[in-house]
């Protein structure tokens, strides 16, 4: 179910309780919910994962995205989220692991990662960052 994205970034879709073991087992140092709440019937709500996260040592942030697509404030929380997290793996998750995986990209492009680089590891997860192409070669002229 998580997808692999680096070394240190899983995305997933919908994660729930029980799949707090799984990240535990993995070494997952911090979760990022990048769904926002009461998107649907059947997700589960933010607070109960942020709560079993907790309890297993697991460190939580909320940085919600609307399917009305991405602001600069929620790709700095991104960039810092990822960057407090310092070695310890993190899984991101949304509805399908999309959102949690573009996200992810366009905070890279900002730290300067190389878009070849963004789009093969976001690939080779299952992920298309062409979608937000033209955000990306924003970002990464701003980086450098």
């Amino acid at each position: 179910m998580f997808r692999k994205i680096d070394e240190k970034t899983y995305a997933s879709p919908q994660i729930d309780v029980a799949d707090i073991a799984e990240a535990s087992a993995l070494g997952i140092g911090l979760i990022i919910n990048n769904r926002p709440e009461d998107e649907s019937a059947d997700q589960t709500p933010g607070a109960e994962i942020e709560a079993a996260a907790m309890a297993a040592g697991i460190a939580y942030v909320a940085i919600p995205v609307t399917h009305a697509g991405f602001s600069m404030p929620q790709v700095e929380a991104m960039e810092a989220a990822l960057g407090a997290a310092g070695d310890k793996p993190v899984l991101a998750y949304c509805r399908s692991g999309t959102r949690s995986t573009l996200l992810w990209a366009l905070a890279q492009a900002r730290m300067g990662m190389a878009l070849d680089a963004i789009a093969t590891q976001a690939a080779g997860a299952g992920y298309d960052v062409g979608p937000i192409a033209p955000q990306l070669d924003f970002l990464a002229a701003q980086a450098r």
